[in-house]
């Protein structure tokens, strides 16, 4: 039977191995959520697939797991990017969690000549990928980058197909990749758009893939999720 507590660990899983808590994890399963010796817990960490443990030792400030069985495999998500700018606190928090939960490798916060948010807390958005991978059943966390500006973005993506999603393009027929496998990176401008030099020089790269989000103008948080859903139903893992 599944436990229906997920836990992500950094520690590795299988069969007969300890697991030791830190003192946030303890805190959490033992004070939080009241678990007690002999309770099950599902855990995974991003590389030995789910899973299903006994919890053999319980203290304030620490305790100890027991793998049993492995639950499920570990499920890769596509080699897909999401790439962003940072906006308000609260809304940033939402994209890196659905990024997580709908199938992105990696998530890269950018700076670009627009972005209202020049830092970042990539503890804090890494722990929000985390905890969206524990709630959503996933078995991998994706890495969330430090912020960098547009220039070191497009160097590091080589050859990569970039979906570029361009306001300028706003209300025109939806022109999506199809069948087109190999890694991808999606990238969403800021709330006040790209600039117009940004604009031409991302179209003119030849893996550039320019597409509208529909006739209206979306919020960037709207914006990737609709980005996210779209590759996925086109050329992601939901076909």
């Amino acid at each position: 039977m599944t436990a229906k507590l997920r836990l992500y660990v950094q520690h590795p899983l299988g069969e007969g191995q300890q697991v030791v808590l830190d003192r946030a994890q303890a805190h959490y399963l033992f004070g939080v959520m009241r678990m007690a010796v002999g309770a099950h817990v599902t855990l995974f960490n991003g590389a030995d697939g789910e899973w299903q443990a006994e919890i053999a030792e319980a203290s304030k400030r620490g305790g100890t797991l027991t793998c049993l069985q492995q639950s499920a495999p570990l499920q890769m998500p596509p080699d897909l990017w999401l790439c962003f700018a940072p906006i308000k606190k609260a809304r940033t928090d939402f994209i890196v969690e659905k990024a997580a939960e709908m199938g992105a490798r990696r998530i890269l916060p950018v700076s670009t000549e627009y972005t209202n948010s020049e830092r970042i807390r990539q503890d804090r958005l890494q722990a929000h990928a985390v905890e969206a991978a524990e709630q959503c059943g996933g078995t991998y966390v994706p890495e969330v980058a430090a912020l960098q500006k547009l220039d070191a973005l497009l160097a590091a993506l080589g050859d990569r197909r970039l979906l570029f999603c361009d306001e300028s393009r706003l209300g025109q027929p939806l022109d999506l990749p199809r069948g087109e496998a190999g890694p991808w990176a999606i990238l969403i401008g800021p709330e006040g758009g790209f600039s117009s030099a940004e604009r031409t020089r991302l179209s003119a790269l030849p893996q550039a893939h320019p597409i509208s989000l529909g006739p209206r103008i979306l919020r960037a948080d709207t914006a990737a999720v609709a980005a996210l859903t779209l590759w996925q139903s086109s050329i992601g893992d939901w076909t």
